[in-house]
């Protein structure tokens, strides 16, 4: 993270909170079995072990998401996360979901931008790809 300037740092700690509280948000509605998360995850073939497995995945991904040194990997298991999700919504759920007038899938995108802006600022950090963005000495 200190490769980072200023702004890039500032960038990136409000996507990644905005990440963050999205994904936390939504765990109240899949732990407490709310109608639209139990509505979801039965269209999908998924209640109620899907639901509850997204959000462990998605708490853990938030947690992550606020390591500065393993930002990069809350990110990427985001970004597989609402791959799936939007995959959902283009193919069985619809973009508009019990009349939320595509609120969900918008913050489906929203996650999934966000963090691939997250891997972006900190391509550098992710192990496999380092190799490929670090500065070589002359």
């Amino acid at each position: 993270m200190n490769s980072l300037t200023k702004t890039r740092k500032v960038a990136s700690w409000m996507v990644r909170l905005t990440t963050a509280i999205i994904l936390l948000q939504t765990l109240f509605f899949k732990f407490t079995g709310a109608p639209e998360s139990v509505y979801i995850f039965t269209k999908v073939g998924m209640e109620p072990w899907g639901r509850y497995g997204s959000g462990v995945a998605e708490l853990t991904a938030a947690i992550l998401l606020m390591s500065s040194c393993h930002c990069w990997l809350g990110a990427l298991l985001a970004l597989g996360i609402m791959g799936g999700a939007i995959l959902s919504h283009l193919t069985v759920l619809g973009i508009v979901v019990q009349d939320d007038g595509g609120l969900l899938f918008g913050l489906s995108v929203t996650v999934a931008v966000c963090s691939l802006i997250t891997l972006a600022l900190h391509r550098q950090q992710i192990p496999f790809l380092a190799k490929y963005f670090t500065i070589q000495k002359s």
